[in-house]
């Protein structure tokens, strides 16, 4: 428990949550709001389940007024720093929709010291327009975690959170946040940037083809952001894409000698593997390796998940890959039984495949 999110919440981790509150609010009901977090059903809970079950915990044991309540919590969120406080934002997610001026402070104030990025987006869905408008003034704040939040709440696939399906269907409303953001000096903000594109490639990847077009050459800040916004019509072998950024559609290259430490492995174990790649033009190539693996999924089917080795520009040479993949449960990833493949893929083609068995 101690290595998921889940196991961040420890009752070391309320009690120093409590010292710090009681330390704003002295009247603070520890011993209820520790009862209210330990009912009968807070080990089942999941990361997000139990973020929100301490919100609500806290709405119980704060003062009614919410203005008061989320005053408090304000005063103490710079002591408040890290992902296991992604309830102080949820609070105003939870109690807020219906205070908008209150509550876009509260959200502005807990984005730097967890992030907002989850709590924003009821507010979305209220009422699009004035919050893509106050988005919008976001993206120009001097401070990067607000400048973030503008472009990674309007997300529309943002991971652990609903599509946001107005964007999905129609992002143009999130194009002029990105536009602004194209060449923010921060690197956490153009790391979101890249990844709201990325969304948007998922179904609109036209968009993004053109948006690369236009924006490609700019600056080395946003050359890095387009391309890592694309790099999942990169992994597709998207032609276009391919050769917007210097890739052979058909590398002239080879590849020889892919075998597998062991074809069978224990969920938890190491696959080991090596592959050469020979390139047989004399002119140079410029060459993005991966390999991919195609994940058995809980109903039987497959799921393919793309790893990159490297990229860079090879003359004629000959180059020996070794590299190792771990099949250990993970919070993001659980993995099954069955027969999955091993493929290689260079500048989007699959190049080489074997297979193996994963048991439990």
């Amino acid at each position: 428990m101690a290595d998921t999110f889940e196991g961040k919440y420890t009752t070391d981790f309320f009690h120093q949550f409590i010292t710090i509150l009681q330390a704003e609010y002295p009247a603070f009901d520890s011993h209820k709001f520790m009862n209210l977090i330990y009912d009968d059903d807070w080990e089942m809970k999941k990361f997000k389940q139990r973020i929100r079950h301490i919100s609500t915990s806290l709405r119980t044991t704060l003062p009614t007024s919410y203005c008061e309540a989320l005053s408090i919590l304000m005063k103490i969120a710079p002591k408040c720093k890290g992902v296991e406080y992604l309830f102080l934002p949820d609070f105003v997610e939870v109690n807020g929709l219906d205070d908008w001026q209150t509550s876009i402070h509260g959200l502005e104030v807990f984005t730097e010291f967890s992030s907002a990025e989850f709590a924003v987006r009821p507010f979305i869905l209220k009422d699009p327009q004035k919050m893509m408008d106050q988005m919008l003034e976001w993206a120009s704040h001097s401070n990067p975690h607000i400048r973030r939040l503008a472009s990674e709440g309007c997300r529309p696939r943002l991971p652990w959170a609903s599509a946001l399906e107005i964007y999905k269907l129609d992002p143009s409303p999130i194009l002029p946040i990105l536009n602004l953001l194209k060449q923010d000096p921060s690197v956490y903000v153009q790391k979101s940037v890249a990844n709201n594109l990325n969304d948007i490639s998922k179904d609109h990847p036209e968009l993004v083809k053109r948006l690369a077009r236009e924006w490609h050459g700019e600056s080395s800040i946003t050359d890095w952001i387009i391309k890592h916004g694309c790099r999942g019509l990169l992994r597709k072998g998207d032609a276009e894409v391919l050769f917007l950024f210097g890739f052979d559609n058909s590398p002239d290259v080879t590849i020889h000698e892919l075998a597998l430490g062991k074809d069978r492995l224990a969920i938890g174990q190491t696959l080991d593997f090596a592959f050469t790649v020979q390139t047989n033009s004399t002119a140079p190539q410029k060459l993005r390796i991966e390999y991919a693996i195609d994940f058995v999924k809980a109903n039987g089917t497959t799921s393919r998940k793309l790893f990159k080795i490297t990229e860079r520009t090879f003359e004629k040479e000959s180059h020996q890959y070794t590299r190792n993949h771990h099949f250990q449960d993970l919070t993001t990833r659980k993995h099954y039984p069955g027969r999955h493949k091993l493929a290689v893929i260079i500048n989007g083609k699959e190049l080489a495949t074997t297979e193996f068995c994963v048991e439990r």
